[in-house]
């Protein structure tokens, strides 16, 4: 009975998976740190409080040098909890470890200015609702998307029955519909589709991005702020259009 008794209890592991952003470096590193200073300057909150990938698949970069970058980036709260695609003598015991296999997607992202205080407590998903029937997959969301709220469909098309409030946030694989006031951030064709676009009744975003490329609130033209528009990539450009 002793025995049993004072024998430890087996530690439990579990499997579990989460979203990271998969930021891609390119050579010299201080002109892309330049332009990572730009995005982070003009949205506020970008990387706060999310975990972090650095994807250096293919960069011609040595150990001294990749250590120099994750200091830099941590000097700037990114905080890198993986490398993927880097050789084995490009790593040390003192740097991230290394991750592979990473699933094609996109990351959440936290609201910015006054709402930051807001977004520190988890973010929850909307209630969503499937299309049945659907050649594309896809998902209807039926109510409002609340500033701190995310949603998140990798897998096809995201339709918003309402309005999608700042510091909120849509993330989809395929297109995005939103039939109301678009004030957050909508990310579509996020495992590569640069066929995928984005529709809303009023445009008031802080970002928009389709397979990666982006425009923030500062970018985009202003006479197209509160019209009905659509969004879409040509090669590298992300295009606006009035709709209607």
């Amino acid at each position: 009975m002793t025995n049993v008794l004072t024998q430890p209890r087996p530690i439990r592991l579990k499997g579990r998976s989460f979203l990271a952003l998969a930021l891609t470096p390119e050579l010299p590193f201080e002109d892309w740190l330049a332009r990572l200073d730009d995005l982070a300057a003009r949205s506020a909150g970008f990387f706060l409080r999310r975990p972090v990938v650095l994807d250096v698949d293919g960069l011609d970069t040595n150990r001294a040098e990749l250590r120099e970058l994750i200091e830099e980036l941590s000097k700037r709260n990114v905080r890198i909890m993986g490398i993927e695609g880097a050789r084995p003598s490009m790593l040390g015991s003192d740097m991230p470890p290394a991750m592979t296999d990473g699933r094609p997607a996109s990351d959440f992202e936290e609201p910015d200015g006054d709402e930051v205080e807001e977004a520190t407590a988890p973010l929850e998903a909307a209630p969503v609702q499937p299309l049945s029937g659907s050649v594309v997959p896809s998902i209807v969301v039926t109510e409002p998307v609340r500033s701190g709220q995310s949603i998140f469909f990798p897998e096809g098309d995201v339709t918003i029955v309402g309005s999608v409030a700042s510091g909120a946030e849509v993330v989809a694989g395929g297109s995005i519909h939103v039939y109301g006031t678009l004030r957050g951030r909508a990310m579509a064709g996020t495992r590569g589709d640069g066929a995928a676009r984005i529709f809303c009744s009023k445009l008031e975003a802080e970002l928009i991005a389709i397979d990666g490329f982006y425009k923030t609130a500062e970018d985009m033209e202003p006479d197209l702020r509160g019209r009905a528009v659509q969004i879409w990539l040509d090669g590298e450009k992300v295009n606006t259009g009035i709709l209607g």
